[in-house]
C-alpha cells in the first residue's frame, strides 16, 4: 500500500478544524467548519466531504483519524447530561452534598454552595460495607442493588453511578452491582468508581463516577454516531479520540470511559504545541490557546505539565490531565457594560450560533472578533479562508451601540474591547505561570487558535515575554496535535507504606504489576506503535500530612530506596522551599502511565528565501493604540525560510491572522514557523 493521509479533527465551541497530512509528500491541508452543536458530528462528516471534493481524494485513503472534542466538557459545565442516579454505601448519601466544606470564594461568606450533579432525592445507601484494606465487613445484597437502582430509574434516571467505601482496595462487590443492573437494566448507562478512577478520598472518586455516568450516554451515542457516519464515506480506519492528559484512544474506550475526554480539545493542541516548540529548539514556552470561546494557556519545561487540580465548572477533576488555566476571552466573548459603566469582556461567548455580529447570523452584542474587524486587523474577504463572510458594518454596528453608553467611538470602543481582554488574561494566567516558577526571560509564547496570533504580541507585552512562534498551522495546531498525539492511558494504585519500613522488592512488584495492567490496556486497543514504555511516578508526603505532591519515579527501584526519596525531596523543595530529609516519608499512592509511542509526520521540506519577503500588498490601515496607523500586509504561504519583516505587519493565511506591531519583528525559521521577536534597541 503506498502513502496514504491521516486526518486531525478539533471539534471546538466555535469552529470545528480539519488538518489532513498527506504521507507522501508532507503536504497539509487546513478547513475550517462551524461547529454544529447539537449534532457535533455532522460537521465532522461535512468538513470531510468538503476536502475530500477539494482534493479530489477517496476517504477509504485516510489511514489515521484522531479527533479531540470539547462535548463532554461541555455537556457538564452545561448540565445537560442524563439523569444519573448514584449508589453508595450506607451511611454516604450525602456525600455530594458535604464535598470538603470548602467555600468557593474564602472571602465571601455569603457565596452560594455549588449545586450537586446528582440531586439527594436520586442518592441510594446500599447495605454494604468494605474495611480500609479491602476486607469484607458486611456483604453485598445484589437484590437490594436492583430494588433501590428500580426506584431511580422509575424516578427518570438514564445512567446509575455505583461508588462504594473503600472500593479502590476492592472492587468486587462494585463490580457484582454492576453486573446485576447490566443484567436487569440493559438500557442504562452503568458505571463504578473502581473502573474510572480507583483512588483515595471518596468525594472525588463518587463525583469522577457520577460525571462519567452524566456524560456517559450522550458520549457512548456521539461516538457511535460519528463512526457510522465515516464508515458511510468510506473511511475505514480506527476511530480515534484524544484525552486530557494529551493521548489518544480508540472511539470504543472513549465511549465506556468519557471523563477522561473532558479536556481533550485542550490538551491536544498543547501537545502540537510541544512537538512545534520541540522541533523549531524552543524546550520552554507557555502555550497560548485563543479559540471562540475562551484562551487557554500551559507551561512546557521541555515536556508538559500535568495536574490532579483540574477544574470543569464547579467540579474538580481528580484524574491527572494536561496542566491547563482558561479564561473566558475568545474571540466570541461578548463585550458589555457592567452598572459602574464599565467595559467588561466574557465570560459568555457568542459561539458560532449565532455568532458574533459581524457573522451576519443574528448576533447583535459586540464581541472581540467585531474589535479585531472594526480595527481592521482582520480580512473580511479571508476570515477563515473566506469560508465565513464577515460583515464589516455590523460589527460596527455593535460596537457603536456599546460605545454610546460608555462615551467611546467605534474604534476607540474596540480597542478598549483588546485592552479589557488582555487584562482578564493577565490578571488570570499571572498567578498560574509565578506558582510555576515561570522566568519570562527563559520562555516564548506558542500562539495559536483562531484568534491565538491576532492578540499574542499584546499579551506577550504585558506578560513581558520577549518572544512568539506562530507555527505553520496556528488555527488547526489542536487539530494538528491529534495527529501526533501517542497512546497514553493513566493507572494508579493505593499503596500505603512509609519508606523506612519498605523493602525495595515489594515496591517494585507493585509497580510491575500496575504496568501489567497497563500493557493490558495497550494490547486491548490493538493499534499498532512504534515502541511503548511506562512513566512511573507515585503520590508522597511526610507522614502526617494531608497532601501529597506527584513524584516522579526511575524506571526500577535499585537496591535502595535512595533514589526514590531523593525524587521526592526534589518536588517537594520546588513546591515549598524546604526538605526535611530527618522526618519520615510515606508512598500513598502509586501511579503508571502507559505510552504507546505513534508514527510522526515527517518534516515538511523548507523553501529558502532571500532574507526579504515578497512585496507586501496594498498597505491596510490599522487602529492601533489611539491612532490610525499603515500597516504591511504579507501572505503566509508566500512566506520562505529565512525571510524577515518589521511590524507594524499583518501576517494572513486561511486560518488566522498574526498582528506585528511596531516595536517588534518577525522572521521565518526553517520549520517554516513565525518567529515575532521585541526589536532590541
Amino acid at each position: 500500500m503506498g502513502p496514504g493521509f491521516r486526518l486531525g479533527v478539533d471539534i471546538g465551541g466555535t469552529f470545528t478544524d480539519f488538518v489532513l497530512l498527506d504521507e507522501g509528500s508532507g503536504d497539509v491541508e487546513v478547513l475550517k467548519v462551524p461547529t454544529t452543536p447539537r449534532a457535533p458530528a455532522s460537521a465532522v462528516t461535512e468538513g470531510l466531504r468538503i476536502l475530500a471534493a477539494r482534493l479530489a481524494i477517496d476517504p477509504a485513503a485516510i489511514r489515521s483519524f484522531v479527533h479531540g472534542t470539547t462535548l463532554a466538557v461541555n455537556t457538564l459545565i452545561e448540565r445537560s447530561g442524563s439523569a444519573v442516579g448514584l449508589l453508595v454505601t450506607s451511611g454516604m448519601e450525602d456525600i455530594l452534598e458535604i464535598r470538603r466544606l470548602r467555600l468557593p470564594e474564602p472571602q465571601n461568606f455569603f457565596t452560594d454552595a455549588p449545586v450537586p450533579l446528582v440531586p439527594r432525592e436520586a442518592v441510594r445507601g446500599i447495605d454494604e460495607r468494605l474495611g480500609p484494606t479491602g476486607a469484607v465487613e458486611r456483604p453485598l445484597d445484589a437484590d437490594q442493588v436492583e430494588a433501590r437502582a428500580a426506584e431511580l430509574c422509575a424516578g427518570g434516571c438514564r445512567a446509575l453511578a455505583v461508588c462504594f467505601l473503600h472500593a479502590y482496595a476492592n472492587a468486587e462487590h462494585e463490580a457484582a452491582a454492576k453486573r446485576r443492573l447490566a443484567e436487569r437494566f440493559p438500557g442504562v448507562f452503568v458505571c463504578t468508581s473502581g473502573e474510572v478512577w480507583p483512588q483515595r478520598r471518596e468525594y472525588e472518586r463518587a463525583l469522577l463516577t457520577v460525571i462519567n455516568a452524566h456524560v456517559g450516554e450522550r458520549m457512548r451515542e456521539y461516538f457511535h454516531a460519528l463512526e457510522r457516519d465515516l464508515r458511510g464515506l468510506g473511511v475505514a480506519s480506527a476511530v480515534l479520540s484524544t484525552k486530557s492528559n494529551g493521548g489518544i484512544m480508540t472511539a470504543r474506550t472513549a465511549g465506556e470511559r468519557p471523563v477522561e475526554t473532558l479536556f481533550s480539545g485542550p490538551s491536544s493542541g498543547v501537545i502540537g504545541a510541544h512537538w512545534v516548540a520541540a522541533q523549531a529548539g524552543y524546550p520552554n514556552v507557555i502555550t497560548f490557546d485563543m479559540g471562540g470561546t475562551s484562551a487557554d494557556v500551559s507551561v512546557i519545561t521541555d515536556r508538559p505539565v500535568y495536574s490532579t487540580e483540574a477544574q470543569a465548572g464547579d467540579f474538580p477533576i481528580l484524574m491527572p490531565s494536561i496542566d491547563i488555566k482558561s479564561v473566558g476571552a475568545g474571540g466570541g466573548s461578548v463585550a458589555w457594560v457592567d452598572r459602574e459603566g464599565v467595559v467588561k469582556v466574557g465570560p459568555r461567548s457568542a459561539g458560532s450560533e449565532p455568532g458574533p455580529a459581524c457573522y451576519a447570523r443574528g448576533g447583535a452584542e459586540p464581541t472581540v472578533t467585531d474589535a479585531y474587524v472594526a480595527l481592521g486587523w482582520l480580512n473580511p474577504q479571508r476570515f477563515a479562508g473566506g469560508g465565513v463572510p464577515i460583515d464589516p458594518e455590523l460589527a460596527r454596528g455593535a460596537l457603536a451601540r456599546l460605545g454610546d453608553r460608555v462615551g467611546m467611538d467605534v474604534e476607540e470602543t474596540a480597542w478598549a474591547i483588546t485592552e479589557v481582554a488582555t487584562a482578564n488574561m493577565y490578571a488570570r494566567f499571572t498567578p498560574f505561570l509565578t506558582s510555576r516558577g515561570v522566568n519570562a526571560e527563559e520562555y516564548a509564547i506558542v500562539a495559536y487558535g483562531g484568534a491565538g496570533p491576532t492578540h499574542a504580541c499584546l499579551l506577550a507585552r504585558e506578560l513581558g515575554l520577549a518572544r512568539v512562534l506562530v507555527p505553520r498551522v496556528p488555527g488547526a495546531l489542536c487539530a494538528l496535535g491529534c495527529l501526533v498525539a501517542d497512546l497514553r492511558a493513566d493507572f494508579v494504585r493505593v499503596f500505603d507504606a512509609r519508606c523506612d519500613r519498605l523493602a525495595p522488592e515489594a515496591l517494585e512488584r507493585a509497580f510491575l504489576d500496575l504496568e501489567a495492567e497497563a500493557g493490558v490496556w495497550l494490547r486491548r486497543e490493538g493499534l499498532a506503535v512504534a515502541a511503548h514504555r511506562f512513566e512511573r511516578s507515585a503520590e508522597m508526603r511526610y507522614t502526617g500530612q494531608s497532601f501529597e505532591v506527584t513524584t516522579p519515579l526511575p524506571d526500577r527501584v535499585g537496591e535502595t530506596l535512595a533514589p526514590v526519596l531523593e525524587a521526592f525531596y526534589r518536588v517537594y523543595g520546588d513546591v515549598y522551599g524546604y526538605v526535611d530529609r530527618d522526618a519520615p516519608v510515606e508512598i500513598v499512592d502509586l501511579r503508571v502511565q502507559v505510552v504507546g509511542v505513534t508514527p510522526k509526520p515527517r518534516a515538511h521540506p523548507a523553501v529558502p528565501g532571500r532574507g526579504r519577503p515578497a512585496g507586501p500588498g496594498t498597505p491596510r490601515r490599522l487602529y492601533w493604540d489611539g491612532a490610525m496607523i499603515d500597516a504591511a500586509v504579507y501572505q503566509r504561504p508566500a512566506l520562505r525560510a529565512r525571510d524577515r519583516l518589521s511590524g507594524p505587519a499583518v501576517i494572513e493565511q486561511d486560518d488566522t491572522t498574526t498582528i506585528v506591531p511596531a516595536g517588534f519583528r518577525a522572521h521565518v525559521d526553517p520549520q517554516m514557523n513565525v518567529i515575532v521577536e521585541v526589536q532590541r534597541q
